[in-house]
């Protein structure tokens, strides 16, 4: 039996997870402060802690250097429903095992409680906080962007490879960026490609240098990319384009920490992070032969998906009073008062196909147009339709986003593959009977159907065949 300490200014919490403490044969204790918290600790040392960042008095990040001369080795779980990037990272840093979003359901709390008691190493770290630029934040209050923030938090610590996916616009970069500024690599450098700008013949060259003479015009030797970010960390953007013979290349160099420029004899020896990211599916390629399955395991080893802003549409408020007041510093001029009801609507209403990126480019047209006045509705720019893509790409994004929205996290039975069955089925289905004019055996054999069951799923969805 373990004994567990729960902080928290909120009884409700302190009741629910003291009493699931207790159904899972633990002892509980409750402390509504920090202060509290630091006397029951240096009485009796328990053997987990739960503890709220804000609180009254001392704040929870702060009392967690106080209570580690007490706790000695005991995990501390941090739990938050205001989280930002720099509340997660400090969270981590200053030797939190876990950092739980608010709200949480018991199930997850007690995933939590249960690892954070078998873990036998401590994870706390002495590496100094660092302030994140206002212009380069990620920003966010949404329960998406908060996971966001704690993957970001819980990786930057490691060396691992680790691969942002997501839409176009979703800020992978950023991600990339707060990564690096955060991990032990910081004083290195950050080096960025798109490999997607670069042509199949420079590609080699641009990543791995080339030797004098090694081409025609290659009149000096140049260092490539993966020497340059030597110390530091490589952001791979786009990386589902790089050419499949250069992928057998950049493997060895993962493995190896070494870099064979183009026309050497001799590989160079280099320490760097790889950071990837995608809008593409790369275990589709995998499957098509496109890309290679050990490369995509050596960069996939942590993946952090980021959200579409049509996801995360709670965030979009926020994002745009950030994003005015980037732009009123940047001019170096006075910040209108914001943002009318009207306007505000406007922003959610809005599907945001380029997600944040258009959002940020739609402040600043608004902005110059609205000049010192309140923004408008019709200082926005017009709402930006659809850009064309790879249907079967969007289609996966849709129905990813779709099954996100209507997952139950409690992780509770739900009928939500048949709501998804009833949702794809018969468009299918029609679009089958359309082609066959109506015939069913036809429609039935091209869809890999009895055309038994395929009347029967005519009829349960409504639709008649000829």
């Amino acid at each position: 039996m373990a004994r567990l300490l729960v902080v928290d200014d909120e009884p409700a919490i302190c009741w629910g997870l003291a009493r699931l403490a207790k159904d899972l044969g633990h002892e509980a204790v409750t402390a509504g402060s920090a202060e509290e918290a630091l006397a029951l600790v240096a009485s009796k040392v328990p053997d987990l802690m739960l503890l709220d960042v804000r609180l009254p008095g001392m704040d929870g990040l702060t009392a967690i250097e106080h209570l580690r001369l007490h706790l000695c080795r005991a995990p501390i779980i941090v739990m938050t429903a205001y989280g930002d990037l720099n509340t997660a990272v400090e969270a981590v840093r200053r030797g939190a095992f876990e950092y739980l979003i608010k709200p949480f359901d018991l199930a997850t709390a007690e995933r939590t409680i249960v690892r954070a008691l078998a873990a036998q190493h401590d994870t706390s770290s002495s590496s100094p906080p660092l302030e994140v630029a206002d212009d380069d934040a990620l920003v966010g209050r949404s329960a998406a962007m908060q996971e966001v923030f704690k993957q970001i938090a819980l990786v930057s610590a490691s060396e691992a490879c680790v691969h942002l996916f997501g839409e176009s616009g979703t800020g992978k970069e950023l991600a990339a960026r707060a990564i690096h500024r955060y991990s032990r690599r910081a004083g290195g450098p950050f080096v960025a490609v798109n490999l997607a700008s670069l042509s199949e013949s420079l590609a080699e060259s641009e990543l791995f240098g080339h030797a004098r003479n090694a081409f025609t015009g290659a009149n000096t030797a140049r260092r490539g990319l993966l020497e340059q970010a030597h110390g530091g960390t490589i952001f791979l953007d786009e990386v589902a384009d790089i050419p499949l013979a250069l992928q057998a290349k950049l493997l060895r160099a993962l493995e190896y920490g070494e870099v064979l420029p183009v026309g050497a004899s001799e590989p160079m020896r280099t320490d760097f992070r790889v950071i990837s990211a995608t809008h593409q599916d790369l275990s589709r390629l995998v499957a098509d032969g496109r890309f290679r399955h050990d490369l995509f395991f050596r960069l996939n080893t942590f993946e952090i998906r980021l959200p579409a802003l049509r996801e995360r549409t709670d965030d979009i408020a926020l994002l745009a009073m950030h994003f005015l007041g980037r732009f009123t510093r940047r001019a170096d001029r006075a910040q209108p008062a914001g943002f009318t009801p009207d306007a505000l609507a406007e922003l959610a209403r809005r599907p945001w196909h380029g997600n944040v990126r258009e959002l940020r480019n739609a402040i600043e047209h608004a902005l110059v147009l609205a000049r010192d006045e309140t923004i408008r509705p019709e200082h926005l720019p017009t709402a930006a339709t659809a850009a064309p893509g790879e249907p079967v790409g969007d289609l996966r994004q849709a129905l990813r986003a779709w099954a996100t929205a209507h997952w139950q996290p409690s992780g509770e039975a739900t009928d939500v593959y048949q709501q998804l069955l009833e949702l794809v089925e018969p468009p299918v289905l029609a679009v089958a009977l359309e082609q066959h004019q109506g015939q069913c055996a036809a429609a039935a054999r091209s869809l890999g159907l009895h055309r038994v069951t395929l009347r029967k799923k005519l009829q349960s969805y409504g639709l008649s065949e000829s």
